[in-house]
């Protein structure tokens, strides 16, 4: 079975998604379930992760309804307000969804010194008594930072987005590569190969530029801890969602069958506890 680990769903408004610059006009549109659909049908994808785009909770429980109506969607990462005394309040609603695996917070926005606020650590405590898991989005320069929080937290389970973002398009491998093979050495922080094609030359690039990057994080967290996705439709700036699958089909030819299996479904299938196949619910 395979499952894009990581991509997103969003009703356009340019009040919410100021962040997609002219030069990433195509996405200034609605990407809704039925585009979705047809996408995963073209590169023969099963089962998906949907992951929030906006940081409010009303979001969330608009993915949490889109997933409830889909069987293609098996689990969502959404948004809670982490750092905030109410957090507990505010995302106990949203426990009761089969269908909600984790959360994410937009942390590339956040200033230096962010991770170690007691708020946010407090509630990173919640995730883990609950076993939600945490998904990581930060610029490689914030790898170090990144380090010292998976660290105050041993027993909670991370991913991290994109492979922490590399200087793909001026060919920087330090010091992303030295500090990803240190995060790694952590046994509870997971990688989602995605989204590296827009962190490339959108109009130029092949597997070959990404394969530096690619060998590191398959040096580091091994077949065993790196998961396959998509990161549509933010992708379409650079590739199509089809080109992108075929890209690590190629990249993961010389895999070996099992290792094939898990990178491109079974480890996302473990990581967010995924009952891919399962009715879906009635709420």
């Amino acid at each position: 079975m395979r499952i894009d680990a990581h991509h997103h769903l969003w009703r356009y408004t340019p009040e919410e998604f100021g962040w997609i610059t002219d030069d990433m006009a195509l996405l200034r549109r609605d990407f809704l379930l039925p585009e979705l659909e047809q996408q995963m049908a073209s590169a023969g994808v099963d089962a998906t992760v949907v992951v929030q785009a906006r940081q409010t909770v009303d979001e969330t429980e608009w993915l949490l309804q889109q997933a409830a109506a889909s069987d293609a969607i098996a689990g969502v990462v959404g948004w809670g307000p982490i750092a905030d005394a109410d957090f507990e309040k505010s995302i106990e609603p949203l426990l009761s969804y089969r269908k909600l695996v984790g959360l994410r917070h937009i942390l590339q926005s956040e200033p230096a010194g962010f991770l170690g606020g007691e708020g946010f650590n407090r509630g990173i405590r919640y995730l883990t008594a609950n076993r939600l898991t945490y998904d990581v989005l930060v610029y490689s320069a914030q790898l170090n930072e990144v380090i010292d929080f998976v660290d105050r937290h041993p027993n909670q389970r991370f991913v991290i987005n994109h492979c922490a973002k590399p200087q793909i398009k001026s060919a920087e491998l330090e010091p992303w590569k030295q500090q990803m093979l240190e995060l790694a050495r952590r046994s509870n922080v997971w990688c989602k190969v995605s989204g590296l094609v827009t962190e490339a030359n959108w109009q130029v690039w092949s597997l070959e530029p990404l394969r530096p990057y690619l060998d590191t994080v398959l040096e580091a967290f091994g077949a065993e801890r790196c998961m396959a996705g998509s990161d549509w439709p933010v992708l379409m700036v650079a590739a199509t969602y089809k080109k992108w699958w075929s890209v690590l089909e190629q990249y993961t030819s010389g895999f070996k069958s099992e290792e094939r299996s898990a990178f491109f479904g079974g480890i996302a299938r473990s990581f967010y506890g995924l009952t891919v196949g399962v009715p879906r619910e009635v709420r």
